[in-house]
């Protein structure tokens, strides 16, 4: 797959780039896509959830009635689960979530993610560009540019840049990351994928 790569103001700059297919154009495998995002998003829930059992209400533990003859179940405690301020049964207790997937299985569902992107032709590439202070307005400007949409947008730069970052945190529905964080959830939610040029050279460079 052959783009060309834009200037910052939208126009095309002359230099033209072949996506490479051992990374752009892989068959998607659906199921590691999914088993890398659960994953991705298992690792972000905090597992601080938790209820007390019946060990841990605080309620007196004198026998509510006689064992037989009430007419009724026999009780033994308020703390019981089926009474209102009782204890909770098999409620959540702090935990992680997280699991672990292999090497390979990560990577093969990245590289599905961006084959998924390049299929569509979501993927836009912009040369390289700084700015000298972090200006909102000014990278919206770029972006409507480029014509990365409106829509949920990820831009991945080669480095950090601490004024470009800056500069989208206010917008909604943009993800500035580096090429070091890229992941296959990032991807997957985003509508378009505005590469700057040099990224999809780390990308290839690191499948083996």
């Amino acid at each position: 797959m052959e783009l060309n790569v834009l200037k910052i103001d939208g126009t095309q700059s002359g230099k033209k780039v072949v996506l490479d297919e051992k990374v752009f154009g892989v068959e998607p495998n659906d199921h590691v896509i999914y088993l890398d995002v659960l994953r991705y998003l298992a690792a972000q829930r905090q597992g601080t959830a938790r209820t007390k059992d019946r060990s841990e209400v605080a309620y007196s533990t004198k026998k509510l009635g006689r064992q037989k003859g009430g007419g009724g179940a026999r009780h033994g405690s308020l703390k019981a689960g089926i009474f209102v301020g009782g204890g909770n049964v098999f409620g959540p207790k702090p935990r992680d979530y997280s699991f672990k997937l292999n090497k390979k299985v990560k990577q093969l569902a990245r590289l599905s993610a961006l084959s998924y992107k390049a299929q569509e032709n979501k993927i836009v590439l912009v040369e390289p560009f700084a700015m000298d202070a972090p200006k909102t307005k000014e990278f919206k400007n770029i972006l409507s540019a480029i014509k990365a949409g409106d829509r949920n947008v990820l831009l991945v730069l080669p480095e950090n840049s601490n004024n470009i970052f800056l500069s989208s945190r206010n917008l909604p529905n943009v993800q500035v990351i580096t090429v070091d964080e890229i992941n296959t959830y990032a991807i997957m939610n985003a509508h378009s994928l505005v590469l700057v040029d040099g990224v999809q050279d780390i990308l290839a460079a690191r499948v083996k």
